[in-house]
């Protein structure tokens, strides 16, 4: 059972996640500068945690965020129906020129010895504008709410996002809901904002004071929280050991985290990852087996480990098996085109049991 202290009552939500929807354009395999059609997939790191609990694990999930009255809007509303998400919006009107505007990411899968290419038109972003008081946290939690969940992209968007973030975690905590937070650190992203990076730790080690489970690897723990750890680029990028000799410092100075967790990715290339987890739980640690992966979209991977972690965690599975289970579903996620899972639940236990790539006929 997991040490967590999940509510048992009737709950209208079983996740809520408070985050920016983003629209992101896929050529494929091809560059932009030579593709002629472009895949659509609605995405976002919190929304994707709320879309997989719903698709694959059927839980009640629900995503607070800003959204667009333009055409964009509407197809990222479409889609958040689709997977079975309950939406709460504060909308924003589109001047039909300049926005706000639903953030564009576009990203390519590379192929082989070619990685994959990332950026982004952030510019104007609703997300962004998002400010405390901007969602009726008493109302949402009166109906149940058992888990809340944000991330450190969102917390960087905008000047007060990071305080929304907080305002949301401390509603969820006095209604008695369990709060996780993926760290995702992002200095660019601070550096825009006023404050910069200085601010960026500051809000990050306050909103860690709010947390019941983070999820963030080495560098996350060292530049966001100013944790102390050896040299990431030294250490190997499967070695669980590095990532548990931090968590001490961690439970010192955030006595509220009960629970830690990461992927451990070691790229080869595009196509050919090895992929591992590890989990400390109120003072116990586990890892996983090394799987080597082959990889369609490596993009949603990180999103899928935290969201079957976090079925495995409320549904009160040992801690290994919601380990398992997180590793299991992210892996499974890198082999489907886009951010969100099409796996099913059978399918991720199969995997997290040891289950093999045999034909199932």
């Amino acid at each position: 059972m997991s040490a967590l202290t999940i509510r048992q009552d009737e709950c209208q939500l079983d996740f809520l996640s408070l985050g920016a929807v983003v629209h992101r354009l896929d050529p494929g395999v091809l560059p932009f500068r030579r593709c002629k059609s472009l895949e659509v997939h609605v995405s976002g790191g919190e929304y994707n945690a709320a879309a997989n609990l719903a698709s694959c694990f059927g839980l009640q999930t629900g995503v607070a965020t800003a959204m667009v009255d333009n055409g964009i809007g509407e197809l990222v509303q479409s889609r958040i129906r689709e997977m079975g998400v309950r939406p709460f919006y504060r909308h924003f009107e589109h001047d039909g020129v300049r926005g706000p505007n639903i953030a564009t990411v576009y990203s390519d899968r590379g192929q082989g010895v070619r990685p994959p290419v990332v950026f982004y038109n952030r510019a104007n972003e609703a997300g962004a504008l998002l400010k405390p008081g901007d969602f009726d946290w008493q109302s949402i939690s009166a109906a149940g709410v058992r888990w809340f969940h944000s991330g450190g992209i969102f917390a960087a968007l905008g000047g007060q996002t990071a305080d929304l973030i907080v305002e949301g975690m401390q509603a969820a905590r006095a209604s008695g809901a369990i709060t996780s937070f993926d760290l995702n650190y992002r200095g660019k992203l601070w550096k825009t904002l006023e404050g910069g990076e200085a601010r960026g730790r500051e809000m990050m080690q306050t909103i860690a004071a709010n947390v019941d489970v983070l999820i963030g690897n080495e560098e996350d723990l060292q530049l966001s929280l100013g944790i102390k750890g050896q040299n990431v680029e030294k250490s190997s990028k499967l070695d669980p050991q590095a990532f548990f000799a931090m968590i001490e410092q961690v439970k010192e100075q955030y006595p509220n985290v009960q629970a830690v967790a990461t992927t451990l990715r070691e790229v080869k290339s595009t196509n050919r990852h090895n992929w591992g987890a590890v989990l400390w739980l109120d003072g116990e640690t586990f890892d996983t087996p090394t799987l080597e992966l082959d990889v369609v979209d490596r993009i949603g991977g990180g999103d899928g480990f935290c969201s079957g972690l976090i079925y495995g965690l409320m549904s009160g599975r040992k801690p290994e098996e919601a380990l398992r289970l997180g590793w299991a579903h992210g892996a499974l996620l890198t082999t489907f085109p886009g951010d969100v899972s099409m796996a099913k639940l059978p399918e991720v236990e199969a995997l997290a049991e040891g289950g093999s790539a045999r034909v199932q006929r």
